[in-house]
């Protein structure tokens, strides 16, 4: 195949690992250029060129020749994506540049770029996925020491990233840049390595005794891991999650009552809308106000139903799973995926349209459901049908 119509991980290999060939085929990457940062972190100048230098620092890990192929390009591939965040949220505050939550930014900026340009960029959803959580915890071993859970976000980033990945990509971002305290940096990222070894994490998640001590270790404070609890849940709520146009209603249809799965009825937001004449650009508190009244009914008396909105939010999918869990429901969140390229042709022909700039604004938006949200994560696009939700690994 000629090399222009491979995807990212090819060209990386292929162009010899290098940050500018890759800015060449892949001009998202010229944004990180003129990025100010804190020279008391950053005397390297802008985040381009600390970028460069992360990239030229994992070549020199002598981790690196250890790794397989694919894992070598991921790595690569999300040490150069791993501060795309920076050019929207840099600012100069208090006679310094920050860059306040660029990680979280970082990730829906990877996410939403890849998902947009998904033929481009060629890339699986596990792949996608693995780098855009990469991007999201890069951080993390250098500054886990300061967290007031540190065990908690350790096993949460266990959950979908290997941590000795993620310790490499930490590794060569300190190394990668002129600071003040050289090594600082580099030696809590040891102290990071040592921990996820000692909590037994560092190849893969922790072997919660089942699934709702798994549930239940991410929404208390205080549960150790090693805990056993009694699963007292009484009955099943599906929660589904996705853009709007993404297929929920047609894959609820297909799978419904199939066994114990997904019974009872469907509360569908898309419907009160239109039972109420409101439109998607318009507020939707009166919508949901109805659809929580509804789920009340059915909580009250132990009944199963399915939850069909966009959940495109963390915050919000957590308020509903509290709610619905207060009540004894083991909560299934169901993440359905669909083309870009689909999404804006089926938003065509649909008689009430999403506008363009709304539809595009969730796309920018959207927090991809975390394995510890609920009782069960399953993630439903391309194929991919990870059920529990666990770390995705690159191939082999």
């Amino acid at each position: 195949m000629d090399l222009q119509h491979k995807g990212i991980l090819d060209w990386i290999r292929e162009s010899g690992f290098s940050l500018d060939r890759l800015a060449e085929r892949y001009p998202e990457l010229e944004i990180l250029k003129g990025v100010c940062q804190n020279p008391e972190y950053h005397a390297e100048g802008d985040v381009y060129i600390h970028t460069g230098l992360v990239c030229r620092q994992l070549l020199k890990l002598p981790e690196w020749e250890k790794l397989t192929g694919r894992e070598q390009e991921m790595l690569f591939l999300a040490a150069s994506f791993h501060d795309i965040g920076k050019p929207a949220c840099t600012k100069f505050e208090d006679n310094r540049w920050t860059s306040p939550k660029h990680t979280i930014v970082g990730e829906k900026v990877f996410r939403a770029m890849v998902y947009r340009e998904a033929d481009r960029f060629g890339l699986t959803w596990q792949e996608r996925e693995l780098a855009a959580k990469l991007v999201r915890f890069h951080g993390l071993p250098v500054w886990f020491w300061k967290k007031k859970r540190m065990e908690y976000d350790l096993l949460r980033a266990a959950e979908a990233v290997p941590l000795r990945l993620l310790y490499l990509l930490a590794k060569a971002d300190a190394r990668g840049r002129v600071s003040r305290e050289p090594g600082e940096l580099e030696q809590h990222g040891e102290l990071f390595a040592e921990y996820g070894k000692e909590l037994g994490i560092w190849e893969k998640p922790y072997p919660f005794a089942n699934d709702y001590t798994h549930y239940q270790y991410f929404h208390k404070e205080e549960l150790q891991p090693g805990a056993q609890i009694y699963d007292n849940t009484e009955f099943d709520v599906w929660m589904m999650a996705g853009l709007p146009l993404a297929g929920k209603d047609t894959w609820i249809e297909k799978n419904r009552n199939q066994g114990n799965f997904m019974k009872g009825p469907v509360i569908s937001l898309d419907e009160i809308r239109e039972e109420l004449g409101i439109s998607p650009k318009d507020g939707s508190g009166k919508v949901a106000a109805l659809a929580i009244e509804q789920a009340r009914k059915l909580l009250r008396k132990k009944e199963p139903f399915v939850w069909n909105a966009t959940n495109l939010m963390q915050e919000t999918r957590q308020r509903l799973v509290r709610l619905f869990a207060g009540y004894g429901a083991r909560v299934h969140i169901l993440y359905l995926e669909a083309p870009y390229a689909e999404l804006l042709e089926r938003n065509q022909t649909r008689k009430r349209q999403i506008p363009e700039n709304v539809l595009e604004q969730m796309i920018d938006k959207l927090e991809m459901p975390e394995s510890w949200e609920g009782y069960e994560v399953r993630y439903l696009s391309g194929g991919v049908s990870g059920r529990g939700g666990r770390k995705i690994e690159p191939e082999k």
